[in-house]
């Protein structure tokens, strides 16, 4: 029998609410592991909710969504399916911590965008690769730029390069690095959140996060058809998703 692909558990009375990435190494974000997302996060929360906090079995956070869902008989399905996810975090009625070692990359990045708090080990590595698979990355279009700056994330989407993550925390994307960043978002949930009221915290995140995420449904949505309507009409799209499947270099033609 298959093992699920994420691990749901509740700590802390049921305050914390625990997902973990449990596909390792890679923690592709696959169909399976977004519907398992989309479930968890679709269950009633407690009404002592304070936290959610989102790690991964394994060496590596995750290495994205599957290349092989990028292709057009999925990539609808896949896009929308994705972005429910990340809306559901974005309007989390709890503050999301998540904690990232190893690579961080692509979707797993775009996962980690929704963070309230972002723990990272001193080893993680940040990146959005899309481009050099001749496709971009909507989410990270939408949510990067408010975290790191219009041009940094300019940087980061145009050209596929990672960061290391003391240069992601002095962008602003992470807020702390720690040998076990587990342990540290533990710690900070039990500073910081543990001792406060579920429901002023959840109305104090509404507040500040409210503007964020119906900014984010109403961009994704376009971003999503761009994405479908335009870029996947084209041939270099599919020509660098095909190459990446087929272990070649792109040829691209620039239509």
């Amino acid at each position: 029998m298959t093992a699920p692909p994420l691990r749901v558990w509740r700590e802390q009375a049921g305050a914390l609410l625990r997902l973990r990435l449990a596909r390792p190494k890679a923690n592709i974000l696959d169909a399976a592991m977004l519907a398992a997302l989309a479930a968890a996060l679709a269950e009633p929360a407690s009404p002592g909710l304070r936290g959610i906090l989102i790690d991964a079995e394994g060496p590596h956070f995750s290495f994205g969504a599957s290349v092989a869902e990028h292709l057009p008989d999925a990539c609808a399905s896949m896009l929308r399916g994705f972005h429910d996810v990340l809306l559901r975090l974005l309007e989390a009625p709890a503050p999301v911590l998540v904690a990232v070692r190893g690579q961080c990359l692509g979707g797993g990045m775009e996962l980690a965008l929704t963070a309230t708090r972002l723990f990272s080990a001193p080893d993680a590595t940040f990146g959005q690769p899309e481009i050099r698979l001749g496709v971009f990355a909507p989410a990270a279009s939408c949510l990067l730029p408010g975290r790191i700056g219009q041009p940094a994330a300019e940087a980061m989407l145009l050209s596929g390069a990672s960061l290391t993550a003391e240069a992601a925390r002095a962008a602003g994307l992470v807020q702390e690095i720690a040998a076990d960043p587990e342990a540290a978002a533990l710690a900070w949930y039990a500073a910081s959140l543990a001792d406060k009221s579920a429901t002023s915290l959840a109305h104090a995140l509404r507040a500040t996060r409210a503007p964020l995420a119906a900014a984010a449904r109403v961009r994704l949505a376009a971003l999503e058809r761009q994405y479908l309507d335009e870029l996947m009409q084209g041939a270099d799209a599919n020509e660098g998703l095909r190459a990446f499947l087929d272990h070649r270099p792109p040829r691209w033609e620039h239509r």
